[in-house]
């Protein structure tokens, strides 16, 4: 038998192999696989919301690399951000994470 592999964000998958909520969470589990990640979440659940360059500064990383960390959670949906005084202005979104809770609660549940 011959496999047609599909490239996505996660590599080559068989087609129709994992379902979209499988795939979502991969894209999850793999914006939070970094500590940097996880403390710019931790930041923005205190704040509300934040600027990049207050992110960087707080965190004591370069600007740069907390931008490709916020573009990183950008992707996964995990925050979301708005442009306030021609900066982008980043925050939790809510609605995935309550998604993330939700599902994980099933997965430990057994219940997917």
């Amino acid at each position: 038998m011959r496999y047609v592999y599909k490239t996505m964000n996660m590599g080559a998958t068989k087609p129709d192999t994992y379902t979209e909520v499988q795939e979502n969470l991969a894209t999850i589990a793999k914006a939070l696989g970094h500590p940097a990640r996880i403390s710019i979440l931790q930041e923005l659940g205190n704040q509300q919301s934040c600027q990049c360059g207050l992110l960087a500064e707080s965190m004591g990383l370069a600007q740069s690399t907390v931008s490709q960390h916020l573009k990183e959670l950008k992707h996964a949906g995990i925050i979301e951000g708005s442009i306030d005084d021609s900066r982008v202005c980043y925050c939790l979104s809510s609605e995935k994470l309550n998604d993330l809770i939700v599902f994980l609660s099933q997965f430990v549940k057994n219940e997917i």
